[in-house]
């Protein structure tokens, strides 16, 4: 698997174009709360935050223990909605599902990235997916076309996409992945495509 030690977020545009009905069915496929119900190990997590501050004694662990509620909390409250609508309009979960026993092991297992990285293409959810452009296609009657963008983590999510275009085969999906970084993004070293 190539994902990188520091993740690099890559920006793109996603064209969806087919019939009105079909692209208004991939609307509401994909449309989700961009979360996935992961398994989580408060103790594990509560010992990773714990070790940098260990020297700090009974003030860290009583933050620790703190920090541990709101994450416990915050992710049964994610388990409660996961599987709502949402508002995120490509939810990568929603179109190529994780499968439960990859969801068993949890987010940060080595099997469960590399399953994301051979079905996602990308390691992480999508960030900032927003509609740029929605309109009728003036190629065609009764088609329409949206315009997404989206950032990915380090990679285009290819193998998402090839799944998405076999289930989806009235709909034509183009991808235009930005592989430009700033100076800002990148530490001061300019990279380029």
């Amino acid at each position: 698997m190539l994902a990188p030690a520091e993740t690099d977020w890559l920006h793109h545009t996603l064209a969806i174009s087919g019939p009105v009905d079909m692209v208004g069915k991939f609307r509401t496929t994909a449309r989700g709360t961009n979360a996935a119900p992961w398994s989580l190990d408060l103790d594990a997590e509560e010992a990773r935050l714990l070790a940098p501050m260990a020297r700090e004694g009974r003030a860290a662990r009583a933050l620790v223990a703190e920090l541990r509620e709101v994450i416990a909390t915050n992710h049964e409250r994610m388990l409660a909605r996961w599987h709502e609508p949402g508002t995120c309009l490509l939810d990568l979960h929603r179109l190529v599902p994780i499968p439960p026993s990859i969801l068993q092991l949890g987010e940060d297992h080595a099997r469960a990235r590399v399953w994301l990285w051979e079905n996602w293409g990308t390691t992480q959810t999508l960030r900032h997916v927003r509609l740029v452009e929605e309109a009728a296609d003036g190629r065609r009657r009764r088609t329409r076309r949206d315009v997404l963008a989206f950032s990915s983590a380090d990679w285009t999510p290819w193998q998402a996409l090839r799944r998405i275009r076999r289930d989806w085969p009235d709909l034509i999906f183009t991808v235009d992945p930005r592989y430009q970084f700033t100076e800002a993004a990148s530490g001061g070293e300019k990279k380029g495509a």
